[in-house]
């Protein structure tokens, strides 16, 4: 299973001159922890979490106690105060690519220590965002929704196989398909669409075909 597979692909996003208000308006509204960030080609240079706020409010604090300190001792002295997303938010975040599998997104947001992971192309642009709770409820599915899935949607409706000739079985996401399809390329497709579905961990495929379709 990839990242693709799993990932949101409308994204609530700001820009470096969003003013901090609007932009956790906009993380309310839409019921998130964080907003990438990204200039006027879609390219991300950046993502603001609730951290960043929490941050930018403790300086903030801290610069009205030490302006009334100043203010007694030496006389008013001013301060930048943040207010736009670019003066808080945490710039290089760490992306990842939609066709990295779902493992390798884990994993950095384990090794990193973040909740999310923009999801961009070579050139940095935004395609999407993949959360800890994406995985998760990937994870989560149970074994008989993805056998169904499996036998309905992908052996039946798409590649228009037998049902009967294959036999599935599903255990805490694992999958074995044992059958015979016609030719090697419906085997190789029914293993790759198999691995793509939510879910599933590992396809364990023994699939034999009565006809030879890579040699001419």
């Amino acid at each position: 299973m990839n990242v693709i597979d799993i990932m949101s692909s409308e994204v609530i996003t700001v820009t470096e001159e969003t003013g901090l208000k609007e932009a956790a308006r906009r993380m309310l509204q839409s019921g998130v922890s964080g907003l990438p960030v990204v200039d006027s080609s879609g390219v991300v240079v950046g993502i603001v979490t609730e951290a960043d706020f929490v941050e930018a409010e403790a300086a903030r604090s801290w610069g009205r106690q030490r302006r009334r300190l100043l203010g007694a001792v030496v006389g008013e002295e001013r301060h930048a105060v943040a207010h736009t997303v670019g003066e808080v938010m945490t710039t290089h975040p760490i992306g990842i690519d939609q066709e990295s599998d779902v493992s390798e997104a884990a994993r950095r947001m384990a090794e990193h220590g973040v909740k999310r992971l923009p999801v961009i192309t070579p050139d940095g642009k935004l395609v999407g965002i993949v959360s800890r709770a994406d995985i998760v409820m990937a994870f989560a599915r149970p074994d008989e929704l993805i056998e169904d899935e499996i036998r309905n949607d992908v052996i039946d409706r798409l590649l228009l196989l037998d049902p009967q000739s294959i036999d599935v079985t599903v255990d805490e996401g694992d999958v074995v398909l044992y059958g015979t399809v016609p030719n090697r390329s419906d085997a190789r497709l029914l293993t790759e669409l198999v691995a793509r579905l939510e879910g599933v961990t590992d396809v364990d495929a023994s699939i034999n075909w009565t006809v030879d379709d890579t040699v001419s």
